[in-house]
């Protein structure tokens, strides 16, 4: 039995190499020529896609509604994994800044985008979470570590929708800041206002009730007019004391019928009536007003005895007025106060650069496009003939030719068989 015999094959180098594709240089130059041509139009079939840029400045540090928009972000972003690197951000684990990119990733500016501009229909997806993917994809969110500034950057066959839409991401996200971050300083000065409203209520209420309670008892000032009583009550004892000592002296010289004594005696009495009237009785206060025409002067004030009875409930409702005044006035305070302070923290995001129509296509470069895909097929046009020509120097009985050619017999029966198979389901 003759012994299997294996042609030696040629060691391959740089020499061998370059004689065979110098041989080969016609087939080269065919493929490298059709290449270049198939490139090209691939190429020029591509898209062209532009790119709009924004850049923004965040605050420096998170303001009150902070929490707000983390609680926002965490929920458009889904799951606790959201929300627990945003609430480092309260902890002074991240800043505003990555705050902010938080949100501009957010599915609530995505779903308010898509719904803007129709994007699904736009972008021919099917499947709302598709585009959103889309859209992620084609939307570059960097932050500078040393100043801060975000750039957001937005690439789209068209490049009107480009700038559109980099704007409208701005605008939705100074729409979630400036609702997030003044809601509860809004919801302050809207409780303090409905408050100021019942407090000027309450205190027309009070001041109606005092003026009605004056009116009815003729009370404008209890301390003046009862200081003005006494001594209009002590003047008057002290007329009738010296009215009572001249009428003693009158009666002892001229006698009881004599007309100065009997005019001294009318003074007196004259007197005593307003010296009654004046001091009145302790009989419980009407609370309506006297109409009767018959009434005199000295009934249209209130007596010395009464006057007691009427400052307990005046002073409660001077007092009252008094506590609805200084409520009102500081409701009013807090009023302009929490006005200028909801001014103050409506915030505005900082545009540096707003977006801009793009001039020229940022992609795809077609030059070098079309190079690299010439470069790349004579480059396996030319692999494939070393290959080739190596594979050919091999001995038919060779173990690895006889290797190579079981395995791709076997790989084309079980192709053969499983494209009936397909059909057949089809």
């Amino acid at each position: 039995m003759t012994p299997c015999t294996t042609q030696p094959v040629a060691q391959p180098n740089w020499v061998t190499n370059t004689r065979l594709l110098w041989d080969r240089r016609r087939l080269l130059a065919r493929v490298t020529g059709i290449s270049l041509i198939l490139s090209a139009l691939l190429v020029f079939l591509i898209p062209k896609r532009y790119e709009s840029t924004a850049r923004i400045m965040p605050p420096d540090q998170p303001n009150s509604g902070a929490a707000m928009l983390a609680v926002i972000a965490g929920r458009s972003l889904g799951g606790l994994g959201g929300f627990g690197n945003l609430a480092q951000s309260f902890l002074g684990g991240r800043t505003s800044g990555a705050l902010f990119i938080d949100l501009l990733r957010s599915r609530t500016i995505s779903d308010h985008l898509i719904d803007r501009f129709d994007l699904q229909k736009t972008y021919h997806k099917r499947y709302r979470f598709d585009t959103i993917k889309y859209l992620a994809r084609h939307t570059a969110i960097v932050e500078d570590k040393k100043s801060g500034v975000i750039s957001l950057t937005f690439n789209d066959t068209d490049p009107q929708r480009a700038r559109a839409v980099a704007q409208a991401y701005l605008d939705e996200l100074n729409s979630i800041v400036t609702r997030s971050n003044t809601s509860s300083v809004r919801r302050e000065r809207e409780f303090i206002e409905k408050r100021l409203v019942s407090a000027h209520a309450e205190l027309q209420e009070a001041e109606k009730a005092l003026s009605v309670f004056s009116s009815t008892h003729t009370l404008l000032d209890v301390k003046e007019q009862t200081h003005a009583m006494v001594d209009a009550a002590a003047k008057l004892q002290a007329e009738l004391i010296v009215g009572q000592s001249e009428l003693d002296s009158l009666e002892q010289i001229y006698g009881p019928e004599n007309v100065r004594v009997r005019a001294t005696q009318a003074r007196i009495a004259g007197l005593h009536r307003e010296l009654t009237r004046l001091s009145g009785s302790s009989a419980e206060i009407s609370e309506e007003p006297s109409t009767s025409s018959s009434q005199n002067d000295a009934s249209l004030y209130p007596s010395l005895r009464q006057l007691p009875r009427l400052a307990v409930p005046y002073t409660d409702l001077y007092r009252r007025v008094r506590i609805q005044e200084t409520v009102f006035e500081l409701l009013s305070q807090q009023y302009e106060m929490a006005r200028i302070q909801e001014a103050k923290d409506t915030p505005v995001v900082s545009i540096i650069d707003p977006p801009l129509v793009p001039e020229k296509k940022s992609f795809p470069p077609r030059i070098l496009s079309v190079l690299l895909l010439t470069l790349f097929s004579a480059a396996m046009a030319a692999a494939f003939i070393l290959a080739r020509y190596f594979w050919e120097q091999v001995s038919p009985t060779d173990p690895r030719r006889l290797l190579a050619q079981q395995i791709f017999e076997n790989s084309t029966t079980h192709l053969n068989r499983l494209v009936p198979y397909r059909r057949g389901v089809q």
